[in-house]
């Protein structure tokens, strides 16, 4: 079959070789997925799911028990006092533009303790000018880089003794930074050395492609809040849109009432019949991140085998579903990328090429043939187009779809 889909007979060969090579970190994986698949399955019976919850309400949205419902489910499985899950999110850069606008005040610090956040929070931030910029509105941002991989954390403490921090924030994925991604162990060692000078301060954490990687999240650390999209991680390749704002209730609060509105919060928010999805996708994710780590496990050592540096390797610890590979090369970059795309089951006929999209400082190839737009959980490929050219490869609804993408994309950009 793998012939028919094009296919060619020494790329074949290779995979079968590398799947022999990474059965014991497949059955890592599937040990965190049983886990994570009973914590959903007792917070659903926890607080008595049923059909009367996949019900919708319009308007305001008031009295929407299957919305009340699903928000007790997503804070007992992320570990927090109170959880804001909303359709009205566009976006997981909604989300945390919401939580920042909600945290912050004039004349408040920000401090991003990673360096730089992800491209699509540089006009959020005001790291690149927009009149609608937290810094527009006197938030004053400062970052501290990672030394080498780690948080350099002398620096970050004699930061934070300085006084005037509000908000610590890290992003636990690397987005399109060349770095490792954040371990929840890294992330519980720094956020201890900072409560020892500071027990006030709000510690954030962009949870995005990190959620169900391990058995626990960074609230159960010591975050106060995390975020994250509903077309990543925990929307299990079904929920359609939408995103999570999860931690301390109080936080949750503020951030519910600068989504809706000052007094309204939480009370409000119509679910427009998505309450099934939401839960279903939650329910599903599990398995779905499973399946995502294994084809990122699967594309690690097959390029690799193929001379090619990629991060993280197959047989390392991951904080997410994200896998890099350095093709050192524009035009073996965007192949891999159109290879992707082929191996889709939708728009596999569309060609990607780089563009200039909004949000980000360089031209962009994105490939992503899913049934949700942007849905990244899916099998995504996306990459700037700045040397050292590499790809930024997430998802697989399924292992053997994740697999048959890799070894098109691969068949491409071999070609």
């Amino acid at each position: 079959m793998y012939s028919k889909f094009g296919i060619k007979r020494e790329i074949i060969d290779l995979s079968k070789e590398v799947e022999n090579e990474i059965k014991e970190e497949f059955a890592k994986i599937d040990k965190t997925e049983e886990e994570n698949t009973l914590k959903v399955l007792m917070a659903c019976q926890k607080y008595n799911l049923s059909d009367m919850h996949f019900g919708t309400t319009t308007g305001y949205g008031y009295g929407d028990v299957g919305r009340d419902t699903i928000e007790k489910i997503f804070a007992e499985v992320l570990g927090t006092e109170d959880a804001l899950v909303r359709n009205q999110f566009i976006s997981g850069t909604h989300a945390l533009t919401v939580a920042l606008f909600a945290m912050l005040r004039p004349n408040d610090t920000m401090i991003s303790i990673n360096g730089k956040p992800y491209d699509t929070l540089d006009e959020v931030i005001g790291i690149v000018e927009n009149k609608s910029s937290l810094m527009s509105y006197g938030v004053k941002y400062e970052q501290i880089d990672l030394e080498g991989n780690e948080f350099d954390i002398p620096k970050i403490i004699d930061r934070v003794k300085q006084g005037n921090v509000k908000l610590i924030c890290m992003q636990r994925s690397r987005g399109y930074a060349l770095r490792n991604s954040l371990s929840l162990e890294s992330i519980k060692n720094v956020i201890e050395e900072i409560r020892k000078v500071n027990t006030e301060v709000i510690i954030m954490v962009d949870n995005c492609y990190g959620e169900f990687v391990d058995t626990y999240e960074p609230c159960l650390v010591g975050a106060d809040l995390i975020v994250g999209s509903l077309i990543k991680n925990l929307g299990g390749g079904i929920t359609p849109n939408g995103a999570y704002i999860a931690g301390k209730r109080e936080l949750v609060e503020l951030a519910a009432e600068r989504l809706t509105a000052p007094g309204l919060g939480k009370e409000v928010g119509p679910t427009l019949g998505i309450n099934r999805s939401i839960i279903q996708g939650l329910f599903s994710a599990p398995q779905v991140v499973a399946s995502s780590l294994k084809t990122a496990v699967f594309a690690s050592r097959m390029l690799e085998r193929l001379g090619y540096e990629v991060s993280p390797k197959y047989n390392d610890k991951r904080s997410d579903i994200v896998q890099t590979i350095n093709f050192g090369d524009a035009d073996k970059l965007i192949k891999f990328c159109q290879g992707i795309q082929m191996g889709s089951p939708v728009d596999s006929n569309s060609i990607p090429e780089p563009w200039d999209m909004p949000g980000y400082t360089d031209k962009v190839i994105m490939a992503a043939g899913t049934f949700t737009q942007g849905s990244s959980i899916e099998l995504s490929c996306d990459a700037p187009i700045r040397p050292p050219y590499t790809a930024f490869m997430q998802g697989g609804l399924t292992y053997q779809y994740g697999k048959a993408g890799v070894l098109k994309a691969i068949n491409e950009c071999q070609c």
